[in-house]
């Protein structure tokens, strides 16, 4: 777009001059039609002079901004010339393409007045904007609210007894349907128990892979363990449990579909990434020892945008990294009909490969199947 418009602006310096020069010859024409060949030619008007100068100018400044060929390998840059990165970087979309396509829930988001407080809205309605690819939020003026309160210092344990009830603004999570204001009135099994949860990743099986068990795999490969990211992480229960049994540092994306699951993990002392699975993780390349897809990932995910997960999760892993599926579930002939296939195409060593029917209600009813794998990245991928 910028070699585009540039050009264009050159074609309309290169107009403008030529029609200042036609002026100019036309006004000499006029106010001396019969000047004799030794008589000297009117001066040109300074007017006009400084414009011609003003024109030459921008041509030369768009010709380095924008060269018509290659520039020389053997030349350095002018350097007065604003830095490429700059200009190529200096695009700011407030909007996302995706945002547009949702104006009703676009327009309650963004009625705000800027330079204010942001207005005290339910976590539903973000969390709807960014499931459907409105990522990242639009709104950039206002400034968040914040709990009253924070803990004075971090949990050295992070299975702590309980959740501090000041680090919510449970505002936010009021509904015609829930008006609870601690963590204590929250569902225990959406993972808001620390009693319950320090039980959680200790015991294998045939389908459950544990912490230490996968501490011993990767120690016995010779693969050190130092940084994860969590997928669907909840309340950062296996993050917790890779700090405390493997001095590791694993981040969780999380979402408040309901409840406050990020504040749970910033609370325990742990790092909550707030993205949606559709979407590209802002991380590096190539740092990661860990990916592990928890429950969240499952068949519920169109295939091509778990393709594109699995993809990024690649991104993301050393060689020799881990991509660990947790109970990925799934129709039963699915399984190895679609999903295999997509994961060995990333052509990953298996170290743990089992499946068993999903035994609940759901699970009986759709003919559903649980994945756990364990796989390795080639060291030379």
């Amino acid at each position: 777009m910028g070699l585009g418009f540039g050009l264009n602006l050159l074609l309309l310096a290169m107009v403008a001059t030529n029609l200042l020069s036609f002026y100019h010859l036309l006004s000499i024409s006029t106010t001396s039609p019969t000047t004799p060949s030794d008589h000297p030619s009117p001066p040109v008007p300074d007017h006009l002079l400084r414009q011609l100068s003003t024109i030459r100018a921008t041509i030369n400044h768009l010709t380095r901004l924008h060269p018509l060929s290659p520039p020389s390998t053997t030349t350095s840059p002018s350097s007065k010339s604003p830095p490429s990165d700059l200009l190529l970087h200096s695009l700011l979309l407030p909007i996302a393409t995706a945002c547009h396509d949702h104006p009703d829930l676009l327009h309650r988001f963004m009625n705000y007045t800027p330079f204010s407080p942001c207005p005290s809205l339910p976590p539903s309605l973000p969390e709807s904007l960014i499931l459907r690819g409105c990522h990242p939020l639009p709104r950039r003026r206002c400034f968040s609210r914040t709990p009253p309160s924070s803990p004075p210092s971090l949990p050295s344990d992070p299975f702590p007894s309980t959740l501090p009830d000041s680090s919510v603004l449970w505002s936010s999570y009021d509904s015609s349907s829930s008006s609870c204001k601690s963590f204590s009135c929250l569902n225990p099994s959406l993972g808001f128990d620390m009693r319950s949860e320090s039980y959680r990743f200790l015991k294998s099986s045939d389908l459950d892979l544990s912490v230490p068990q996968f501490l011993k795999i990767a120690a016995g490969l010779s693969s050190p363990i130092r940084l994860g990211l969590d997928v669907g992480g909840g309340t950062g229960t296996f993050a917790a449990q890779m700090k405390r049994l493997g001095n590791a540092t694993v981040v969780s994306t999380t979402m408040n579909l309901g409840a406050p699951y990020s504040e749970a993990v910033a609370v325990r002392g742990l790092v909550p990434l707030h993205v949606p699975l559709q979407q590209r993780f802002p991380v590096a390349d190539g740092t990661m020892d860990l990916v592990r897809c928890g429950h969240a990932v499952n068949r519920w995910i169109p295939v091509p945008a778990l393709e594109f997960l699995m993809y990024d999760a690649d991104r993301l892993l050393r060689g020799g990294g881990f991509l660990w599926i947790d109970h990925f579930f799934c129709k039963g002939g699915d399984l190895e009909k679609v999903y295999a296939p997509m994961i060995g195409r990333l052509g990953y060593k298996k170290l743990k490969w089992a499946s068993a029917n999903k035994t609940d209600a759901s699970g009986l009813k759709n003919g559903d199947v649980y994945l756990t794998a364990l796989l390795q990245k080639p060291a030379l991928k």
